[in-house]
């Protein structure tokens, strides 16, 4: 599997390099590892972007996903890129047909095809454009995803060679390249490694350490300027997150849940029922704030919100906690600037729904909207601007305050005319119960397209993100108006 995918060709960079190859302790391995691993991007050891690839078995061979996000400027080189990519491959690792897209420097298309016989149907979709391709075949012809596994399904040892045809979806065109066998090695983290080196990219080689079960555990190019390093789902988990959030660069293309059949007027909605799938069941089901949620069996959950939670399914409101009241990093309730602006907010209030309204009415007039993160409550009380995770911490600072229980919560919410998009936002206890609350949009209560997910503002409690982004899939089940 080659990690840097098309983000990197016509990347012209000089590589000299070269290493002493001795006998490496790895046998042939007769199937690839069926598992999934997330990959960090680096360029000069700053993380720019992701990739997150899983293998499977299919009827007759393997099927082979991945998708990710990559921003990089390297010298005169810049891209950016979005890509999500599905092979299905023969036993020997062959391509069988593929459906692939991506978005790289604002262009977007569509790529999908199927070998027959010694061609390659090709249909490809450019801005609306669709254009469709034959290419003719002299023999089996692999996708990236599969480079680093084919020698290790064939002969592993130091020196062999192998030229191979190779699919290049980006330039739709068929590349001959070369995967060479260097022999044992170690990767940057002292992992024990076969060393591998291709041709994939112009001008350049591209280096790559494998297990002894076929996993790729790094790959560098240009003696480590540009790295990609298997990561622990929660080492990236921050990262993804706070991109995710903060609705930036083209996380667009890989975090857009896209809700089927759309949902018309959100505007005039007033309760939602949707069934999430390929949901990850280790993640806790949270109710209150105006929705309901249950399992569907088979990784399938459906919410419910607004008027279509039954009141008499509704689950007792949680009394708030001590820790809901207090200050807490980058929501300084007891700070002297946040406490005068509460004191100053509460003159003339008579309840705490009025109050309420008052602060997230405040909050979303203070601070201008912007695509990074403003930071703690006090430094955007001083700066006047911030995203949605900005407006939630600053909110959440003053309403506690102002002596309400507040929390700091996350999910998705609707971006009309694209779909769900992750967000944060606020709940507040109110009376005997707990009250979406929205900052950003000056919701109260939020909209039916608040789906929380996430309960908690430190980078822990959003990392489980990346168990379900890019992944889950939503079916409106019923609108209500």
């Amino acid at each position: 599997m080659t990690v840097y995918f098309r983000f990197f060709i016509s990347c012209a960079f000089v590589l000299c390099s070269a290493m002493s190859a001795i006998a490496a302790p790895f046998g042939k391995i007769d199937a690839p590892p069926l598992s999934e691993h997330w990959f960090g991007i680096y360029v000069n050891s700053e993380r720019v972007g992701f990739y997150r690839q899983r293998i499977d078995t299919s009827e007759d061979g393997y099927r082979m996903e991945g998708s990710g996000n990559v921003r990089m400027k390297v010298m005169s080189f810049a891209k950016e890129a979005s890509l999500h990519e599905t092979y299905q491959v023969s036993k020997n690792l062959a391509l069988r047909s593929f459906d692939v897209e991506q978005t790289i420097n604002g262009t977007s298309s569509h790529v999908s095809g199927k070998v027959n016989g010694n061609a390659i149907h090709i249909r490809s979709e450019v801005n609306g454009k669709t254009t469709d391709k034959v290419l003719k075949l002299k023999g089996d012809v692999y996708p990236g995803p599969v480079l680093n596994l084919y020698p290790l399904m064939r002969t592993v040892s130091a020196g062999t060679s192998y030229k191979i045809q190779t699919f290049d979806p980006e330039e739709i065109k068929i590349k001959e390249i070369k995967i060479t066998v260097l022999g044992y090695d170690k990767t940057t983290e002292g992992l024990p490694a076969l060393k591998l080196r291709n041709n994939l990219y112009p001008f350049v080689n591209n280096d790559i350490w494998v297990d002894d079960k076929g996993n790729t555990l790094e790959e560098s190019v240009r003696e480590g300027l540009v790295t990609t390093k298997m990561e622990h789902p929660k080492d990236l988990g921050s990262f993804i997150s706070n991109w995710a959030l903060a609705k930036k660069d083209l996380i667009y293309d890989f975090s857009l849940v896209r809700a089927q059949p759309p949902i018309k007027d959100p505007q005039k909605l007033t309760g939602l029922m949707v069934e999430i799938s390929d949901w990850n069941d280790a993640l806790p089901l949270l109710q209150e704030g105006g929705q309901l949620v249950e399992k569907a069996g088979n990784g399938r959950v459906t919410f419910k919100t607004g008027s279509l939670v039954p009141k008499s399914s509704s689950p007792e409101s949680q009394k708030p906690t001590d820790a809901q009241l207090k200050p807490a990093d980058k929501i300084e309730s007891d700070a002297p600037e946040i406490k005068a602006q509460a004191k100053a907010l509460t003159i003339g209030v008579k309840s705490q729904d009025e109050l309420v309204k008052v602060l997230a009415s405040w909050t979303a007039d203070w601070l201008k909207d912007t695509i990074d993160d403003g930071g703690g409550a006090v430094e955007s009380f001083k700066s006047k601007k911030g995203n949605c995770q900005t407006h939630a911490r600053l909110y959440t600072a003053l309403a506690r305050a102002a002596g309400i229980p507040t929390r700091f919560v996350s999910g998705l919410v609707l971006l009309e005319g694209k779909g769900f998009l992750y967000h944060s936002w606020a709940e507040s206890f109110i009376g005997d119960r707990w009250v979406s609350v929205d900052p950003t949009y000056n919701q109260l209560p939020s909209d039916p397209t608040h789906l929380k997910l996430f309960e908690g503002h430190l980078p822990e409690d959003m990392a489980p993100i990346i168990s379900i982004i890019g992944r889950i899939k939503m079916t409106v089940l019923e609108t209500k108006y």
